[in-house]
């Protein structure tokens, strides 16, 4: 999982990071991650994201039937000759 690192974050959003965090009974870094998640309007449940991935599919399941994937016995029968 990828991490991220905030230089000069101003103590008035810091603090009250730090108080959410407190009445929520969460670390300061899953307090960060709920509030941004929020804020860019993206939800952090897993089954509500493979619902709104399996509706974007079904949007365009026109292009997803043209894509023609590789034989995988070809793939490694060439990977094996190598």
């Amino acid at each position: 999982m990828p991490s991220l690192q905030v230089r000069e974050l101003p103590e008035q959003i810091y603090q009250k990071l730090k108080e959410e965090a407190a009445k929520k009974h969460r670390s300061l870094a899953q307090q960060a991650v709920i509030t941004i998640a929020k804020g860019l309007n993206t939800s952090l449940n897993v089954k509500e994201r493979r619902i709104e991935v399996l509706s974007e599919l079904k949007k365009n399941k026109d292009r997803v039937l043209a894509y023609k994937l590789s034989d995988p016995v070809g793939l490694i029968r060439k990977d094996r000759e190598r």
